[in-house]
């Protein structure tokens, strides 16, 4: 038998809680049973949950429901699934779908080509991740048609405010394209960072995206060596 255990931060607030399960809500109509764990905030863990079904599962595969590598999948995700039978996915990005849903974001909140957008995430100090959000700000840019700096609430890289004012201009709007996966607190501060406009994150409180439901479905598909040997 086979457990999927799909693992996000975490958040106390109740517009990202029910953001996040209602992604996972999704998934079950396409992947079939899963586990809900948390990495922060909230509970289940998922050591809890691991642990919980040590024994009961020929194969596990672990799912972040994060954006970029970082610490959360690189220490908590990979602690916690170092079990015999358990696999680990890569986070949501970098992903292709994720632009196409930043650009849908960005005309709901009424970007033009005219604006000045700047690509706003959580930040991390982890080289992957930071390489996975700078290939993220490349394909966005390719898309837009324009280049879109890169700013963070955290880890490395130059703060979301700093850019947001030094690209402004005279007569030209900056638009934050949030690149976060639900509200929380680090929306909140995406909202204070001094943009004339922020979009919606990647989820919010409506059906979740069919990209978003497709690509983590994708990273649900176990791999071959332990399908073989289940």
């Amino acid at each position: 038998m086979h457990q999927i255990v799909v693992a996000s931060h975490g958040t106390r607030d109740p517009r990202g809680r029910r953001a996040v399960a209602s992604l996972a809500d999704a998934l079950r109509r396409v992947v079939g049973p899963l586990e809900e764990s948390f990495v922060d905030v909230q509970e289940p863990s998922l050591e809890a949950v691991l642990a919980a079904g040590d024994g009961r599962w020929a194969t596990r595969r672990v799912v972040p429901l994060l954006l970029s590598a970082g610490f959360h999948t690189r220490v908590d995700v990979a602690r916690a699934a170092d079990r015999p039978g358990v696999s680990v996915a890569g986070p949501m990005g970098p992903d292709p779908r994720l632009v196409d849903v930043l650009l849908d974001r960005l005309a709901e909140a009424g970007a033009s080509p005219d604006d000045q957008v700047v690509l706003g995430a959580a930040g991390t100090r982890d080289p992957s991740g930071q390489a996975h959000l700078a290939l993220t700000a490349r394909r966005l840019s390719r898309a837009w048609g324009a280049p879109v700096p890169v700013g963070v609430l955290g880890g490395t890289g130059e703060r979301l405010p700093d850019v947001v004012a030094r690209v402004r201009r005279p007569g030209r709007r900056v638009v934050v394209a949030d690149y976060l996966l639900a509200p929380g607190y680090f929306d909140d501060l995406m909202r204070e960072a001094g943009a004339d406009r922020v979009s919606a994150p990647l989820l919010d409180d409506r059906t979740p995206d069919h990209r978003l439901v497709d690509l983590v479905a994708d990273r649900c598909a176990v791999p071959a060596a332990l399908a073989a040997a289940r």
